[in-house]
């Protein structure tokens, strides 16, 4: 049996052997580079908002911009990948994205500045070809692993770019250039990145082991839209699942270092670097819970894998809810790495059953699922601009919400419809 043209049923990180793994590798540290630009200017805002005069609503309003085009975005992508395949889709992204995050250093005032950052949230659409692409690469049995390391890894790059952002942003500071300029220059670099991974993409992945997607005969059905994936209750109840979590994470990621800021009074490179860390979790987490999704998966089915998602969401709430309280930097640390571990292991989960909904649209599941983190993240949104909570109310009234969410998915049967999978019919489907 040739099982280079087949999803592997192993997943070796140290491995580059492969168009399974190179692919696997690529597509991660695509997504890493793609949080560069997606927000790199977070780390920057404290800096921003002084230079463009900007009120705490207005920022609140950047925040909203940068995720809810990604809405819309994760919606198209998903369909994009089951006609065009991962390949293309990722490549017109990167090229399409550039664009956005090199220019935004033209904006001069709050109205140019949201146009931008509005247009930089297609970013985020990469994480759904990254997951789509992670799928076609593995059997199912290593699936829910596969994407969650690759997520988490690729997640990853929301951290390191909230500790490295303010590095480059210094760094043109000290060649003699003032503020003003710096943050503007500064996302010239991720806009580079952005171009560099498109080269990559392009030339050293392919669709599918067995192909590219025009090399190779595909069901037809794939390229048809199914209502019947809008009719799916498990599909949404996903979808609210991944709003909460990392809807939550991309929200903390635009706010953390003004909260860290206003709050604490730390600088805005301590503030970048302890919101970092919280980022720097993905190392990890994620991958704890889709490795843990996938154990109780084989043992206990798709129902284990919703009680499992529960019980995450759950104690991602109570740790929102014990950060909202926090009084002193240290409680705050350890409050956040706590709601950090369970979030993020959430959202490891969540994607170890995504695959499993519908198999023969594993691109439109996977694309209103991720939709839905960005819905969750735009609607956050609106609680941190609000002039009459503070952003530690905030925090407390998510915490609520995603309790709530969890809830939810305790009564969701996500065994509802048996799907046996096999890796031939994983090849087939996707």
């Amino acid at each position: 049996m040739n099982l280079s043209n087949k999803p592997l049923e192993k997943l070796n990180v140290l491995s580059f052997k492969g168009v399974q793994m190179r692919t696997f590798h690529i597509t991660w540290l695509t997504f890493f580079a793609c949080f560069f630009g997606w927000f790199g200017l977070a780390p920057l805002m404290p800096t921003i908002r002084e230079d463009l005069g900007l009120t705490k609503a207005q920022v609140g309003n950047t925040v909203i911009a940068a995720v809810s085009a990604t809405i819309f975005a994760r919606l198209l992508i998903g369909r994009l990948c089951d006609i065009w395949g991962p390949r293309k889709t990722y490549t017109a992204l990167l090229v399409i994205g550039s664009i956005p995050v090199m220019l935004v250093g033209l904006a001069n005032d709050y109205t140019s500045f949201l146009l931008f950052r509005l247009a930089i949230g297609i970013i985020g659409a990469s994480f759904v070809i990254t997951q789509y692409h992670t799928t076609t690469m593995f059997a199912p049995k290593i699936k829910g692993t596969a994407n969650a390391v690759a997520g988490g890894w690729g997640n990853l790059g929301g951290g390191v770019t909230l500790m490295v952002m303010p590095l480059i942003f210094a760094a043109i500071v000290g060649a003699g250039y003032t503020k003003h300029d710096a943050w503007r220059y500064a996302m010239i670099v991720p806009g580079m990145m952005l171009l560099v991974m498109a080269v990559i993409y392009y030339f050293f992945t392919q669709d599918t082991p067995a192909g590219n997607f025009s090399e190779i005969n595909r069901k037809r059905e794939s390229k048809k839209f199914s209502w019947a994936v809008l009719a799916d209750w498990r599909v949404w109840a996903l979808a609210f699942a991944y709003a909460v979590c990392f809807g939550m994470e991309i929200t903390f990621d635009g706010v953390a270092t003004l909260h860290f800021v206003d709050s604490f009074k730390l600088d805005q490179s301590s503030a970048g670097f302890w919101a970092g860390v919280f980022g720097g979790m993905n190392l990890f987490a994620r991958a704890v819970g889709g490795i843990i999704a996938d154990k109780v998966g084989n043992k206990y089915g798709m129902k284990g894998k919703g009680w499992l998602l529960g019980i995450v969401l759950a104690l991602e709430g109570l740790g929102l809810v014990l950060f909202s309280q926090a009084n002193t930097l240290g409680f705050a640390i350890v409050a956040m790495l706590t709601f950090a571990m369970f979030l993020k292991m959430a959202n490891g989960t969540t994607y170890a059953i995504v695959p499993f909904i519908n198999q023969k649209h594993v691109g439109t599941v996977a694309g209103i699922v991720g939709a839905g983190g960005n819905v969750g993240g735009m609607l956050f949104g609106f609680l941190f601009k609000a002039e009459s909570i503070t952003y530690a109310q905030a925090f407390m009234y998510i915490g609520a919400i995603v309790t709530v969410v969890a809830l939810i998915v305790f009564l969701t049967r996500f065994d509802k419809v048996a799907q046996p999978e096999t890796a031939a019919q994983t090849a087939g489907a996707i």
